[in-house]
């Protein structure tokens, strides 16, 4: 890969932190996503969802 960004008017160096730091983000990004979704459902009151049904 090295070989074909070398290739790039601009080229630049990919380093592992970057990697690793796009892995983290995206867990981060899921973790809240998660986390808000199941507090959410938490204070839902299911009297509510079963009264719709």
């Amino acid at each position: 890969m090295r070989k074909w960004l070398d290739h790039f008017v601009y080229p630049i160096e990919l380093e592992w932190w970057m990697f690793m730091l796009a892995g983290m983000l995206g867990f981060a990004i899921t973790g809240v996503t998660i986390s808000y979704q199941a507090i959410k459902a938490a204070k839902a009151n299911p009297v509510d969802s079963l009264r719709d049904e």
